[in-house]
């Protein structure tokens, strides 16, 4: 598990999700800190470990990062851990179209081509 608070190039992430899963690396951003955690087995683990940093949970967003693919296919926002009926959002998908702009302008900033 790494957490990236400068940032990570793209051929880094392929080097991880090739690791891992294949194709896929999953992530959880912190959407106030904008700081990512990635490569873990389960977004759980990644959440885990920025709450341990100083996160805090209503900030923490899980996704999966295909960096084979580009555009909109590059970023999926799909996680257990974005179940919080509670924040307004009862399904794994990042609902909100605000956070997804926060997500995104994050992974643009952390991820280098």
């Amino acid at each position: 598990m790494k957490i990236i608070d400068n940032s990570i190039t793209l051929n880094e992430l392929k080097q991880l999700a090739e690791n891992m899963f294949g194709d896929m690396v999953k992530g959880v951003v912190d959407i106030e800190r904008g700081i990512l955690a990635v490569d873990a087995e389960l977004h759980a683990d990644l959440e885990a470990v920025l709450l341990e940093n100083g996160s805090k949970q209503n900030n923490l967003w899980g996704i999966n990062l295909y960096p084979q693919l580009t555009g909109d296919d590059f970023i999926e926002f799909d996680s257990m851990i974005n179940v919080r009926p509670s924040q307004g959002n009862k399904s794994r998908l990042v609902e909100d179209a605000a956070v997804q702009q926060k997500i995104r302008a994050i992974i643009l900033q952390k991820v280098r081509r």
